[in-house]
């Protein structure tokens, strides 16, 4: 952690426009930062007000596809568009649709990921499947960890939209992620490779700065995870804001 917190960082316990007043693109992250367990914080709106379209949502969210997403937030009086929002799940599909065309996936997620999954052309399927993608599966049980493992051991290439084991919750308690599925699956298979976009990974912090035609030098990062936000900020060259919020949201 120690090393992340190196990089141009400023820590904060809440979200003000004086911290991205120079930036001409803001990152920011979403569980922990904007939302927790379904309720926005008291100053997110604001802070969106205060960004504009400057702003890109850059989440390991593997439950939702970013359409869904939008409506969601709007709901809770948080307006940022579709196109602004980048999640770990439906941009590893994305991936994988340009790496694999019409690949056979066998894909443990949720029914907002599977129905992506049909858009973009993958055929479902355990059967020899050539991919397996691991994603927050709220549903997954020990026979499907067992199903995982065996298709795994069994050659498919293995991706995961993210490793977080857990993000912040309503009074700060964990609230299990993709990763703590992984780690069971370590736990499993000693010698478990996979392949993962998500964060730390700068690929979806890349994409941001690609579609928006932004220096890396002109952009900030906000995020409350030093090993996930903070990573990708010091990966691509962004400052980084460092949130530690201590109280929950409305």
């Amino acid at each position: 952690m120690a090393s992340v917190l190196t990089l141009n960082t400023r820590i904060v316990s809440q979200l003000s426009p004086d911290l991205i007043a120079q930036d001409r693109l803001v990152l920011c992250d979403l569980d922990g930062c904007l939302v927790s367990e379904g309720r926005a914080y008291r100053d997110s709106a604001s802070f969106l007000k205060s960004c504009g379209e400057r702003l890109w949502l850059v989440s390991n969210n593997s439950s939702h596809c970013a359409a869904d997403l939008s409506t969601q937030l709007a709901a809770l009086g948080l307006s940022v568009p579709a196109k602004r929002i980048l999640l770990a799940g439906e941009q590893t599909l994305a991936h994988l649709a340009r790496l694999h065309p019409g690949a056979r996936l066998a894909l443990f997620a949720s029914p907002a990921m599977e129905q992506e999954a049909r858009r973009l052309g993958f055929v479902l399927t355990e059967d020899t499947p050539d991919l397996v993608l691991l994603c927050r599966d709220t549903q997954l049980s020990l026979d499907r960890l067992n199903a995982i493992a065996a298709l795994v051991q069994g050659g498919a290439a293995f991706w995961v939209s993210n490793t977080d084991t857990a993000h912040p919750g309503h009074a700060g308690q964990p609230i299990a992620e993709t990763g703590a599925l992984l780690a069971a699956l370590r736990a499993m298979l000693s010698e478990l490779k996979f392949e993962s976009i998500g964060k730390p990974h700068p690929h979806l912090a890349a994409q941001a700065l690609s579609r928006t035609g932004v220096s890396a030098t002109e952009a900030v990062f906000v995020g409350d995870n030093p090993d996930t936000d903070g990573a990708i900020a010091r990966a691509i060259g962004t400052r980084f804001v460092l949130l530690r919020r201590t109280g929950a949201p409305e």
